[in-house]
């Protein structure tokens, strides 16, 4: 599901005044938290999310992000090590 990222939500992504909202931590990702981002792209469309330093290998960051973005039925716009922005 590639579809064109506006330009206004790629600047969000990249803006540092954009805090992540959702923070993995070691519980992993659970049907909860899978939930609680559904629920934040639902209201606005775009998350970001910070995964725990060490909660992942550095190899298994990338389909972390795109498993993320495949149960929530949104696109990832930015995925920086341990920091991604979902948009819906």
């Amino acid at each position: 599901m590639d579809k064109e990222i506006p330009k206004s939500i790629h600047n969000l992504a990249t803006s540092h005044d954009f805090q992540p909202s959702v923070r993995i931590g070691k519980s992993g990702i659970t049907d909860l938290l899978i939930e609680e981002i559904d629920s934040q792209l639902t209201k606005k469309n775009v998350v970001k999310i910070k995964i725990n330093r060490g909660l992942f290998e550095k190899k298994d960051i990338k389909a972390v992000w795109n498993s993320l973005a495949d149960e929530t039925n949104s696109t990832v716009v930015l995925a920086r090590g341990n920091v991604g922005v979902l948009w819906r």
